[in-house]
C-alpha cells in the first residue's frame, strides 16, 4: 500500500529525465506548447527559454497558417490535408480596434502591420508580444503628409538576418518632388533606421507601388506587376550583405498571357505564379534549387483564379480561389492538378492572403535583452517617442 502511494506522489520529472522531456516538447505542435507552461515551474522555464523557442521553430513543419484582415479584426486560418479551422483575433493596438491598418508581411512567427497614422507594429499572435515603430522621419523627409505605407512606396519587405540575429524592415520609396529614390532599412535589434540609398538599383518605377517582398534564404524577393522580359525579372535584397541582385524568370513563361505575376513560398522553394486566362489555368513555376535557373519546374492548376499559399505536409499545394467563382474558399491540389480538398466555410476575402506564416514562441532580440531588466520596469506598457514595447501574458 505504501509503495502505491509513493508511486502516485511521484511527478513526471521523477519518471522521465529532463533531456527526454525536452525532446518530447520539441515535437509538440507549437500552439499546444504554449499552454504547457502551466504544468509546472520547470516546464514554464524550459518553454520560455529563447534557445528552446529557436529549436522548436527549426523543427516546425512548413507554414500552413494564413493571416487575414477583416475590418478592425483578423482571422488566423489553419489548413492541413484533413481539416481546416479559423480563429478571430484582435490586433495589438493601444486604442479601440480600427479598420485602418494593413498587413505588410510575416517572418518567423511575427506579423508586420501598418497602423495609422505613421506607425508599424511587429506582432507575434501566439505569444501576444508586440512592438510599435514610427516611420514619421520618412514623412518629414518628403514633406508630404499624405505619405502612407504601403501605398506611397515602391517596395517593402520584412526578413531576418541570421548572422546578426536581427529582424529587418526594408522600405524603398520615391520622392517625386525631387525625383529621387530612397532605401531605408530598420534594425529591430538596434531600434534604428539605416539609410541605404547608395545600393538602391534604378529605376524602380516599373515595380507595383504595393510590392510586398517574399523572405527566403536570408533575402527579400520582389517581382514587378508587369513582366517585360524574362531576364533579371526577380529582384533580390540580401539582408546580410545589404546588396541587390537579380535572377531570371523561366524562359518558357508566356509573358503576354500571364498577367500580374506574384511570388509564393512553397515548402522551402521560391515560386512564381500567374493566371493564364487563355488556358483557364494558374501556372506555378517552382525553383527546386535556389538560384539554379534550370531547376524551374512548371505545375498547372485547372483554376484561373487560384492563389497558391503554401505546401501541405504531404507536398500538396494549398491555396485559395476567388470568392465569386465556383472555386470559392480554400483548395488543396496535388502536383498533377487534381483537386483533393475544398474548404468552403472559412473566411475568404476578395483580396489575396495578407500573410502566410509559421507560428512560433520567438522573441525579438531587443525583447530578450529587455527581459533581464523586466523587474526594474513598471507593469504594463513602456513607450518612447519612436519605439514602444507591449508584453502580454
Amino acid at each position: 500500500m505504501e509503495k502505491k502511494m509513493n508511486d502516485k506522489s511521484r511527478s513526471i520529472h521523477d519518471i522521465l529525465p529532463l533531456d527526454l522531456i525536452h525532446i518530447i516538447l520539441l515535437r509538440v505542435p507549437i500552439r499546444h506548447v504554449a499552454r504547457l507552461k502551466c504544468v509546472s515551474k520547470l516546464w514554464c522555464s524550459l518553454i520560455s527559454d529563447p534557445d528552446f523557442a529557436e529549436l522548436h521553430f527549426c523543427h516546425s513543419p512548413a507554414a500552413t497558417n494564413v493571416f487575414m484582415k477583416k475590418g478592425a479584426m483578423a482571422y488566423l486560418i489553419y489548413l492541413d490535408e484533413n481539416d481546416a479551422s479559423q480563429k478571430e483575433v484582435s490586433p495589438p493596438f493601444e486604442k479601440k480596434p480600427h479598420p485602418d491598418f494593413e498587413v505588410l508581411g510575416s517572418c518567423r512567427g511575427f506579423i508586420l502591420l501598418r497602423r495609422h497614422p505613421q506607425f508599424l507594429v511587429v506582432w507575434n499572435p501566439l505569444t501576444g508580444f508586440s512592438k510599435r515603430i514610427s516611420y514619421s522621419h520618412i514623412v518629414r523627409r518628403l514633406k508630404y503628409q499624405g505619405f502612407r505605407l504601403p501605398y506611397s512606396m515602391n517596395l517593402h519587405g520584412f526578413g531576418y538576418d541570421a548572422s546578426q540575429d536581427d529582424y529587418l524592415v526594408v522600405v524603398a520609396y520615391r520622392d517625386y518632388e525631387r525625383q529621387e529614390d530612397h532605401l531605408e532599412c530598420l534594425s529591430l535589434r538596434t531600434n534604428s533606421w539605416i539609410n541605404l540609398d547608395a545600393v538602391l538599383p534604378r529605376p524602380l518605377d516599373w515595380f507595383d507601388h504595393n510590392s510586398c517582398g517574399l523572405f527566403l534564404n536570408g533575402a527579400i524577393h520582389w517581382v514587378p506587376s508587369c513582366l517585360k522580359d524574362h531576364r533579371d525579372a526577380i529582384l533580390i535584397f540580401d539582408l546580410k550583405e545589404r546588396t541587390f541582385s537579380r535572377i531570371s524568370a523561366p524562359g518558357q513563361l508566356p509573358i503576354s498571357e500571364c498577367l500580374f505575376p506574384c511570388l509564393a513560398l512553397l515548402g522551402d522553394c521560391l515560386s512564381l505564379y500567374c493566371h493564364n486566362y487563355s488556358s483557364h489555368t494558374t501556372e506555378i513555376w517552382v525553383m527546386k534549387e535556389y538560384k539554379v535557373h534550370s531547376s524551374w519546374t512548371l505545375y498547372q492548376i485547372p483554376c484561373k483564379t487560384f492563389q497558391p499559399l503554401c505546401l501541405s505536409n504531404n507536398g500538396d499545394i494549398i491555396g485559395k480561389g476567388h470568392p465569386f467563382s465556383d472555386k470559392k474558399g480554400y483548395l488543396i491540389y496535388n502536383v498533377r492538378g487534381d483537386l483533393l480538398k475544398h474548404f468552403k466555410n472559412l473566411y475568404c476575402p476578395i483580396r489575396g492572403a495578407d500573410a502566410v506564416y509559421t507560428e512560433s514562441l520567438l522573441s525579438l532580440p531587443s525583447d530578450i535583452k529587455d527581459k533581464d531588466n523586466k523587474n526594474k520596469r513598471k507593469a504594463g506598457c513602456t513607450y518612447s517617442p519612436c519605439f514602444a514595447t507591449r508584453y502580454s501574458c
